[in-house]
């Protein structure tokens, strides 16, 4: 059975837990189907999702993403529990191995093996919700002894992947019960999706019947040229770190992606910015008036991605590109 189209709304709101409740409840009024979780810091995602879970009725929660080296299994496993409790079923729980900026410089913590590592959790992590005795040797990830109390028969616990790259991608189409991509150049996305097609029928799954999540960057406004401009001073310096900078060249753009590396290694903000041309920006980015967003969005859909998460990088726009997406302006 293919996968329905979806819209989401993407959390937290950087104000704080109690606005997040807020646009949360908001969000759910007006129709949107999600609501997604990003954890960069500041406002914790799942504690923050708990709360918004006992807040809402309907939609679904989700994170995309929670990194796999800032808690053990365990905690995974153990948090999601409550959470499908508390969500009455609504909680994904979407796993990537973040960037290594995050994990070394905010967290202290060694950037090793990401794809081992996502994979290894997201195994783990099943394996404990079932409620089965641990006992897993891996490359990166180990656990004994350790059990809890399992999730009754007709609950079920999805565990989403994020991915960039042909084996994360494959790892993620095979392993987990759904992907989570961010963004990519559109023209990279049939590439992307040839890899998830291949490691989907390693696991007899079809790509129709795999839910592809995507947190779109969307800017609703008649000022093109601001909004490029916003989005270039805020991406940049997300593809100079090695894995963005990295996927970056594997989707085609390697000239691109050397000069941000030079740019950002001088210190030179102006080289790395001005790296990301307008055409770029427009194939990464989903910029324009309402209808124009909608049109890419419908796109983008067409091409694969069935779960879109509308989130907005120009505060001054937020509002009227939420607005433009709620169910009574937005229809696939």
């Amino acid at each position: 059975m293919a996968v329905p189209q979806r819209t989401a709304l993407t959390l937290p709101d950087p104000r704080g837990v109690e606005p997040t409740i807020e646009i949360a409840k908001w969000a759910e009024g007006e129709g949107y189907d999600d609501l997604w979780f990003a954890d960069s810091g500041g406002i914790d995602a799942l504690t923050t999702a708990a709360a918004v879970a006992m807040n809402t009725e309907r939609c679904r929660i989700g994170t995309a993403i929670i990194p796999v080296y800032t808690r053990t299994p365990a905690v995974f496993a153990s948090t999601c529990h409550v959470l499908n409790k508390l969500s009455n079923g609504r909680f994904i729980l979407g796993l990537g191995s973040s960037s290594q900026t995050m994990m070394e410089n905010w967290h202290g913590l060694e950037f090793e093996k990401p794809l081992t590592r996502v994979s290894e959790t997201t195994q783990l992590i099943k394996q404990m919700l079932a409620g089965e005795k641990s006992d897993f040797a891996g490359e990166t990830v180990r656990s004994r002894g350790y059990r809890q109390l399992p999730l009754a028969e007709d609950e079920h616990q999805p565990i989403y992947m994020a991915a960039l790259r042909a084996k994360m991608l494959e790892a993620a189409a095979e392993f987990s019960d759904g992907i989570i991509l961010n963004l990519f150049p559109k023209g990279a996305l049939p590439k992307m999706m040839e890899h998830i097609q291949a490691g989907g029928a390693r696991a007899d799954k079809k790509l129709e019947d795999i839910e592809i999540v995507c947190r779109h960057m969307v800017v609703v406004t008649d000022d093109k040229e601001n909004a490029r401009n916003a989005f270039r001073a805020a991406f940049a310096p997300y593809y100079a770190t090695p894995v963005y900078n990295n996927f970056l060249s594997w989707c085609g753009y390697e000239d691109v992606a050397a000069v941000i590396r030079e740019g950002w290694a001088a210190k030179d903000r102006e080289k790395t910015t001005s790296a990301l041309s307008d055409e770029l920006i427009d194939e990464i980015g989903i910029i324009g008036t309402a209808e124009e967003c909608h049109d890419k969005i419908r796109e983008r859909g067409e091409l694969g991605i069935t779960t879109h998460i509308i989130s907005c990088p120009s505060s001054k726009d937020g509002q009227q590109t939420y607005e433009a997406f709620t169910a009574k302006n937005f229809r696939f």
